[in-house]
């Protein structure tokens, strides 16, 4: 049972491995189900015993990020120790270095759709994980919190921090520096800046981030 569940694993992940192949090598997504299977020698009820379409397909590559970024924060034994603020950090510095790993795929697959919206709905998927992880940080905080009025909002602040998600993969697409030292320093002042203003002590982050994004943006 188990040798099987494990080959029904690894062929989901072949499939998504096969996909992001075929984008890069070809430049375009592939124009049906039938026709990828075939090129890949990919049964096609196979297929569809993991994915409903190609749209499906690309949800779960990006899903894939965040579960790999959720699996190496795990095997950090001092991750659980870590304050909200710390584990957010974590959690981007990894995702991004993942998605530097697979920066030609990611850029193909954000720059391959005609407008934002349809670019965006891959990341839906995403959007729900991430969502939870920010929701569930945000409950490990207000369980510190003795005061009702000092609590965090959690539809607020997950749908903020979504926002600023959506900002640093903007930045981190734009970002020309070595080693994408720039995006690290955006991270870095992003995340401080969220937490922050949450924590009713916002001004002099929000003033240091809105100096870094205009030099970014106009010098």
């Amino acid at each position: 049972m188990a040798t099987k569940a494990a080959a029904k694993k690894d062929l989901r992940k072949n499939i998504i491995s096969a996909y992001m192949e075929f984008v890069l090598e070809n430049e375009t997504r592939p124009r049906s189900v039938f026709k990828f299977c075939k090129l890949n020698n990919i049964k096609e009820e196979d297929f569809y015993k993991h994915f409903g379409s190609i749209e499906g397909l690309e949800k779960e590559v990006w899903q894939q990020f965040y579960h790999q970024t959720s699996s190496l924060l795990e095997k950090n034994e001092a991750y659980e120790s870590y304050s909200s603020r710390d584990k957010m950090l974590s959690f981007f510095f990894t995702f991004f270095e993942l998605l530097t790993l697979n920066r030609s795929y990611a850029l193909f697959a954000l720059g391959s759709h005609k407008n934002t919206l349809s670019s965006l709905e891959q990341l839906s998927v995403l959007r729900r994980s991430y969502k939870d992880f920010v929701n569930l940080l945000i409950s490990e905080d207000n369980a510190e919190k003795n005061l009702k009025i000092t609590k965090y909002n959690p539809k607020l602040l997950s749908e903020a921090a979504w926002l600023q998600f959506l900002f640093l993969l903007k930045f981190w697409i734009d970002d020309s520096s070595a080693g994408f030292e720039k995006t690290d320093l955006a991270i870095e002042k992003s995340v401080n800046t969220i937490f922050d203003v949450f924590d009713n002590t916002p001004l002099e982050r929000i003033v240091d981030l809105g100096k870094f994004l205009f030099k970014e943006r106009f010098a």
